[in-house]
């Protein structure tokens, strides 16, 4: 089997590892908070700071893929990640339980497996981008990054009907029995899917996007060395400001259709699954043009990136503008054309984070792919309170709610403008960042000879 057709075969295997962990992170926040505030009637509080405590353990990612370098082995960080993922998932459904009968004790087993759930779900993260950055060729990068998301949310699509299907008639054995079940099959497809990956790669010297070798130092010194590129830094913030931008709209999209058009739940949910296509179409679009017909322009990363945040921007302007114009303004092809441009900018994102992760030289991809993962964990946890928070706040002080949700859409709008012009930044910075010895340099990607 030649190394090309096996390198599509394991990026495919390590996105199974992808879909396997949205698998279980699904239940975590939909299904177990559904279970918490409408069958034990808790405040919606407890389960959005349970799911923000998952988030914020994370910030620890760095570490973790330090520790992946230093091993010089992803495979054993990628299974144990799982296994804590799955255990802490188990637990979770056993917290739930017991918060009925024993709400403080349920309440601190909750708290410590969500914790679990935070580290299983960042140390296999981490190393499997980590994987992908070191074994995928600059040329692919797009649809690698692109195959292993849709995996992911394919996790999503499948879990959460199927579990759903099971609980009914809902009981407290049957939540435990159907959450037991998804982590163990998402553990073992995990395990399954990425035994071997890795030992294949190194025997067919499949290392397209190396490093120089890791130099034994404290992780304090390792994680300074990588904070120190200028590259490295500016990532990070850009993956925070416009990540915060991404999950801020999230929440609040749905709640202004109802409001300001009238919507039904189930008109906005309709509304809904018309943003998330427009991001798929968005992720394949980009790959297509980026992967297979390529080129110095359509095939740049850092040019889609820095399109598709200007386009989210305008898109969030329009969507404020639609809440002016009334009940027969073009929401929906507002909401379309935003899933779009995030799909753009999220997919393209990934792939130029592939490819700066191994450009800074040390031997620290873990480490930079840990930084980047930190970002984006914390930027998702903010984002849906800050995103939520800001309308509460602009309703109190401004009577309508059309302009209420405009001001918020309009800063979110320049969250995104300001990651745009990050993303040029970056490129700017990358030559002047340590490159690897015996290293090609081809417009934005930097491969190394193996």
């Amino acid at each position: 089997m030649s190394s090309n057709l096996f390198s599509w075969l394991a990026i495919a295997r390590l996105g199974l590892v992808q879909t396997a962990l949205g698998a279980i992170i699904v239940l975590m926040t939909s299904t177990i908070n559904r279970v918490m505030v409408v069958e034990l009637s808790l405040p919606a509080i407890v389960p959005g700071l349970l799911i923000a405590l998952h988030y914020g353990v994370q910030i620890l990612r760095p570490a973790w893929g330090y520790g992946s370098d230093m091993g010089r082995q992803r495979t054993p960080w990628i299974i144990g990640g799982m296994a804590v993922l799955a255990l802490g998932g188990t637990g979770v459904a056993f917290a739930t339980v017991l918060i009925a009968s024993h709400p403080l004790p349920g309440l601190i087993l909750a708290a410590l497996c969500f914790f679990f759930v935070g580290i299983g779900a960042g140390s296999a993260g981490t190393s499997v981008l980590a994987m992908l950055a070191s074994s995928v060729a600059p040329s692919r990068r797009a649809a690698a990054a692109t195959t292993v998301w849709i995996m992911m949310i394919c996790g999503f699509a499948i879990t959460a009907p199927l579990a759903g299907h099971f609980l009914d008639p809902f009981s407290n054995q049957r939540l435990i029995a159907v959450t037991a079940s998804v982590t163990a099959i998402a553990f073992s497809v995990a395990a399954v899917a990425i035994i071997g990956v890795e030992k294949r790669l190194m025997r067919d010297k499949v290392n397209i996007v190396s490093a120089s070798p890791v130099k034994k130092q404290p992780f304090r010194e390792a994680f300074a060395q990588v904070w120190s590129e200028p590259a490295a830094r500016r990532f990070t913030i850009f993956i925070f400001i416009s990540m915060l931008a991404y999950s801020a709209q999230e929440l609040i999209i749905e709640p202004f259709a109802g409001i300001v058009f009238g919507m039904t739940p189930g008109t906005t949910t309709k509304l809904s699954g018309v943003q998330h296509s427009g991001v798929l179409i968005g992720m394949l679009g980009v790959t297509f043009a980026a992967s297979v017909i390529g080129g110095r322009v359509l095939g740049s990363l850092r040019l889609w990136t820095i399109i598709g945040c200007v386009a989210s921007a305008f898109a969030l302007a329009a969507i404020a503008a639609c809440g002016f114009a009334g009940p027969d303004a073009p929401l929906r092809m507002a909401v379309f054309a935003l899933g779009i441009s995030n799909g753009a900018f999220a997919v393209s994102a990934i792939g130029s984070m592939m490819g700066l992760a191994g450009a800074g030289g040390h031997g620290r991809v873990g480490t930079r792919m840990g930084l980047w993962g930190a970002a984006q964990a914390v930027a998702f946890g903010l984002g849906g309170c800050a995103g939520t928070f800001a309308v509460d706040i602009a309703r109190h002080f401004v009577a309508s709610p059309v302009t209420a949700y405009a001001i918020v859409f309009i800063g979110e709008a320049v969250l995104f403008l300001t990651a745009a012009i990050l993303a040029g930044r970056i490129s700017q910075s990358t030559s002047k960042t340590a490159v690897p010895s015996r290293a090609i340099i081809t417009g934005d990607t930097i491969a190394v000879e193996t």
